[in-house]
């Protein structure tokens, strides 16, 4: 058996593989609703459709001024809830496993979609004031206005009702969004966060916020299902959040009960310095593995089997997230186990079209 293909226990979530559906933002929303669209029942379930183990829907905010885009989806209402049941249903019955990334945008929200422009979203085309750890944004974008710690207790509600509602979707796993720039990792990072209260300062003030949401989302969330948490490894940026801050971030998240860190880097600094290059962020996932002792996905170009099984094998992660390589290809799961010469269970409509 392939380590690509062996299953994976999560508490008592089980992962019939090791590939994960990255959480990618279709920006398909386009009522301003947040309600989720046809558009990803077709994408989510091709997905789960093709193989992959763990199917991670997109960034879905828990307040709608924490949307990234006016076009993104959401869990602050029940409707919002209702109209993700029937897709978790169908993704749960090709086989796999339904997540949902919980995520705030912060000081990176109201911006446009990625084909209709750049920079913020002004409130004449639908856009809104955004919130921030700091009153310094994100280089062109609108400025936000620095949250204040009486407002922070809400951030988190926002997250525990979120859950409950991913709960209610009927989803089987939550991934709390940490990552990219966006509102949890900028209060992370010495770059996007300058407070001197109890939510700044040293890495313990800085993490503050991120530890309260993983604990209350823990708390929310069933004991016997996995909670995950994506976090950026390093802001590849001098005076940023870096390698060795996340493998102490990382040991905290596993005491509070994070069953997996989904390791990517970057995105709260455009001035990064990053070379990327086939698996770059892998040596990130491998090195939080080890130091903090916690399950890790690794993700970021990794685009052929072979270099996946690779992954996996050296024991670099426990996962591998994939993201636009499924894409162009969403039965990438089902092609990497014809070339690692495994068997793989295809859905009865598609056998005509199996590999030989």
């Amino acid at each position: 058996m392939a380590h690509l293909f062996s299953p994976l226990d999560l508490r008592g979530t089980h992962l019939r593989n090791r590939i994960m559906v990255s959480p990618m933002c279709q920006y398909s929303v386009e009522d301003l609703s947040g309600i989720p669209t046809p558009w990803h029942l077709v994408h989510l379930g091709g997905l789960a459709r093709g193989g992959a183990a763990l199917v991670m829907a997109e960034a879905t905010s828990v307040v709608p001024e924490g949307r990234i885009s006016p076009q993104d989806t959401g869990l602050w209402s029940d409707d919002q809830a209702r109209a993700w049941a029937p897709i978790v249903e169908f993704i749960q019955g090709q086989g796999a496993v339904a997540g949902v990334q919980l995520a705030h945008a912060g000081n990176k929200a109201s911006s446009y979609r990625p084909w209709s422009g750049r920079g913020s979203v002004p409130q004449a085309e639908g856009g809104w004031a955004t919130v921030g750890p700091s009153s310094t944004g994100y280089p062109g974008y609108a400025d936000p206005r620095a949250l204040t710690a009486e407002e922070l207790p809400g951030v988190v509600a926002a997250f525990v009702s979120a859950t409950h509602r991913a709960l209610a979707a009927g989803f089987d796993t939550v991934e709390v969004h940490a990552a990219h720039g966006y509102l949890l990792h900028q209060f992370l990072s010495p770059l996007a966060n300058d407070r001197t209260d109890d939510y700044g300062g040293d890495l313990a003030g800085r993490a503050r916020l991120l530890c309260e949401v993983v604990a209350a989302v823990r708390a929310a969330w069933p004991e016997d299902r996995a909670l995950l948490v994506r976090i950026s490894a390093t802001d590849w940026a001098t005076g940023g959040h870096s390698l060795d801050d996340s493998v102490v971030v990382a040991r905290w998240l596993r005491e509070l009960g994070v069953d997996l860190i989904d390791v990517s880097s970057g995105g709260v600094s455009p001035h990064q310095d990053i070379t990327p290059g086939p698996g770059y962020q892998v040596p990130l996932a491998a090195r939080i593995r080890t130091e903090a002792g916690i399950p890790t996905a690794a993700v970021g170009m990794i685009t052929d089997p072979a270099q996946a099984e690779a992954v996996l094998a050296d024991g670099s992660a426990d996962m591998v997230a994939l993201a636009r390589v499924l894409l162009r290809d969403p039965q990438w799961p089902l092609r990497a186990a014809h070339e690692l010469g495994v068997e793989a269970p295809w859905p009865p409509q598609l056998l005509r079209g199996r590999f030989t």
